[in-house]
């Protein structure tokens, strides 16, 4: 019991956090401001989840965060995955976060073990991060991290990614993901691991997809909309979302004829074309 007390996440304090980072700027914050955080980082929820599920980690902190939100789920195309072998899942990324959860779930439901490749700043979700890799340290941790990614490649775990990197935004009306990296190409050829496209329906408010193109407008490069996205996230609650598992992409596919990034295009059209 100890021990389950000791492992389990404590409850997320803001107005506690800000006065450990910076005492100064807490003190000025006026308490309408601690409010409007909370509620658009719905700490609330967040605790709910820490007391119901912080003593998990791994597939089980997943699947049980995704029975807290109560989505349904329409998966087709899971015949399309052989029942062994080493694959690269590349899928594209319509919510920023919830859809990485669907995404864990189904392919370890098939293949069991998996790795995600993701931006080092997620790192610090502590009951996801054994089954996270992060992409993009830099200085000193970038050749012990560089060295991570080669192992998780050459190992029988499966290896999922959104090469887009970030949350899909609404683009000439359509909501698509940005542009693709070439890297799970680069290492699906290295590593003789072919790619399954996974497609995930959903997406995020009209409020987020408006400031994400008036940030823009007017030249910020810093994406505000970020900030919002734990909004985003509980909004998702009791929706359905529908995943397509495309077939295979032999390795060998991605020959000279065309370069890294455009097979990597050309896989993002294939993704696309999935739910039609």
């Amino acid at each position: 019991m100890a021990e389950h007390e000791n492992n389990k996440l404590k409850p997320i304090d803001l107005k506690k956090l800000f006065n450990e980072k910076n005492p100064r700027l807490a003190a000025l914050l006026p308490r309408f401001i601690y409010k409007y955080i909370n509620r658009i980082v719905h700490v609330d929820e967040c605790n709910e989840i820490i007391e119901k599920y912080g003593h998990l980690e791994g597939i089980e902190f997943v699947q049980k965060s995704i029975e807290y939100f109560g989505v349904h789920e329409e998966v087709s195309g899971l015949e399309n995955i052989p029942d062994q072998g080493r694959f690269i899942f590349v899928a594209n990324h319509p919510l920023g976060g919830f859809d990485s959860l669907l995404f864990m779930s189904n392919v370890y439901q098939k293949l069991g073990e998996l790795r995600f490749l993701v931006n080092d700043v997620l790192m610090q979700i502590k009951p996801l991060a054994p089954l996270f890799v992060p992409i993009n340290k830099h200085g000193a941790h970038s050749r012990m991290v560089a060295r991570q990614i080669e192992e998780t490649y050459r190992s029988d775990k499966q290896v999922l990614i959104f090469p887009s990197g970030l949350a899909s935004r609404k683009i000439k009306g359509q909501v698509t993901d940005t542009e693709w990296k070439k890297h799970f190409i680069q290492k699906a050829v290295e590593h003789q691991r072919d790619v399954i496209p996974v497609h995930i329906s959903g997406q995020n408010s009209n409020f987020f997809y408006r400031l994400s193109n008036f940030r823009k407008a007017i030249g910020i490069k810093w994406n505000i909309e970020m900030f919002y996205l734990a909004d985003e996230t509980f909004n998702q609650k009791g929706r359905t979302f529908k995943l397509t598992f495309g077939k295979p992409i032999p390795h060998a596919t991605f020959d000279n004829s065309k370069n890294p990034k455009e097979w990597a295009d050309e896989v993002r059209r294939i993704l696309y074309q999935l739910p039609t």
